[in-house]
């Protein structure tokens, strides 16, 4: 597995944004077969920063409805990364 396949994309809400800038956390969506310790590596090798915690959640799939249709979400993993002190991670440099 490579790093791209391990760390898929940030997740970026409002309620990471104030984790990011409050407690240098930063939210990932990641491989569900991906461990802490891979995730970690990952993450190090792709923004070229010190990890010093992560939290994992598996988010179970969930069945909705839009009007008289059911249809199910897809369960995901998130991966909360916490950053050492001085390091952070830009998501879009030219904005």
């Amino acid at each position: 597995m490579t790093n791209y396949d391990i760390v898929k994309k940030p997740i970026i809400t409002e309620k990471t944004e104030i984790l990011r800038r409050e407690s240098n956390k930063y939210t990932f969506e990641v491989n569900k077969k991906a461990n802490k310790i891979e995730i970690k590596k990952a993450v190090e090798a792709l923004f070229n920063v010190k990890v010093e915690d992560i939290a994992t959640l598996n988010i179970k799939s969930v069945t909705k409805r839009h009007g008289m249709k059911l249809y199910k979400t897809s369960a995901k993993k998130k991966a909360i990364v916490k950053l050492a002190e001085g390091n952070t991670i830009t998501y879009f440099q030219n904005v």
